[in-house]
């Protein structure tokens, strides 16, 4: 493929997560980790998010030796690591009795930290938790905020920030995760706001530019993906009619081109004078499919939707 670098004319760091090339999703190509590397350079990325796991970057594969050479060839393709990308949760086990779900996570958390220094970054994204029937909210809320006080002790020791993206279900709204990130109070608790889960939780224009104005304190780093939401139906024959199924299904598409306000969204950006990484993904089934022509497509295109992130309306 030619070489597509060109300045981007944005106070964004655009910033291609190696998700999107991990096979994650059926029909999505792989790329080992140094074709990824070599994807996004060709792609005009400077910068990149790793995933801190098979197929990608896991700490169990990953000696001394081998995170030294890793750093080292970013830096020789201009590249910087924006973030490692965790896979926390915070409520694992807590359904069954004896299980030290906060502990484990955060001694997980200090391992990635670890990874994270030695790859040259401050930043690892991690989750909150998914919600566990066998156990009371009040209980499992309480398990996180312990567990991202210990993982906030842990990831300090490498002087590492820990952003918290709303992903999982607990604190997944803008409200409850402002409280979360107020009552755990750690320096080195940020957030990784995006726009996609509060679209999906009916949160639309003045409201979303408050969400985020809301977390703009914390707020450290970003991921954009577009989608669209496709209503979902089964057929019943005995009443000769259609029955609605939820929820609906979402599928991803070219950003620009979905569903998820991100007009207002980065009203909210600006309005908080945010300037730092903003993240693309392709981490659902994506319209076009998973082809590797088709994912460069949709991320060039994200590059050329950054530059026009700076045009928004206020």
């Amino acid at each position: 493929m030619m070489n597509l670098t060109m300045p981007i004319e944005s106070p964004y760091i655009p910033v291609l997560h190696s998700v999107s090339y991990a096979g994650a999703w059926p029909g999505h190509a792989l790329l080992d980790v140094d074709s990824f590397l070599d994807k996004a350079v060709a792609l005009g990325f400077s910068s990149v998010a790793l995933v801190a796991k098979r197929p990608h970057v896991s700490p169990l594969d990953y000696s001394p030796e081998k995170r030294a050479h890793l750093r080292t060839r970013m830096e020789h393709l201009g590249l910087s690591l924006s973030a490692l990308m965790g896979y926390t949760d915070f409520t694992a086990g807590m359904d069954r009795p004896g299980i030290p779900s906060a502990e484990m996570n955060a001694a997980y958390v200090g391992v990635l930290a670890q990874l994270a220094k030695d790859l040259g970054t401050s930043r690892l994204r991690i989750f909150t938790g998914y919600s566990r029937l066998g156990a009371g909210y009040d209980a499992q809320y309480g398990e996180l905020v312990k567990g991202l006080h210990l993982a906030a002790l842990e990831a300090a020791r490498h002087g590492v920030d820990l952003i918290l993206q709303n992903h999982h279900d607990l604190a997944c709204h803008h409200k409850q995760l402002a409280w979360l990130l107020e009552e755990v109070d750690e320096p080195n608790l940020k957030c990784a706001f995006d726009a996609w889960a509060p679209h999906l939780q009916g949160v639309r224009g003045d409201e979303m530019v408050r969400a985020v104005e809301m977390l703009g304190r914390w707020l450290a780093f970003t991921t954009v993906a577009d989608y669209v939401v496709q209503p979902r139906f089964r057929y019943d024959p005995e009443r000769v009619n259609y029955v609605p199924e939820e929820p609906p299904l979402t599928r991803a598409v070219r950003v620009g081109s979905g569903e998820v306000d991100y007009e207002s969204f980065f009203q909210g950006l600006r309005s908080i004078k945010y300037r730092g990484p903003v993240a693309y993904e392709m981490c659902a089934v994506l319209k076009g499919g998973g082809s590797i022509e088709n994912l460069d497509k949709t991320a060039v295109q994200f590059l050329e939707f950054l530059r026009s992130a700076g045009t928004f309306a206020l």
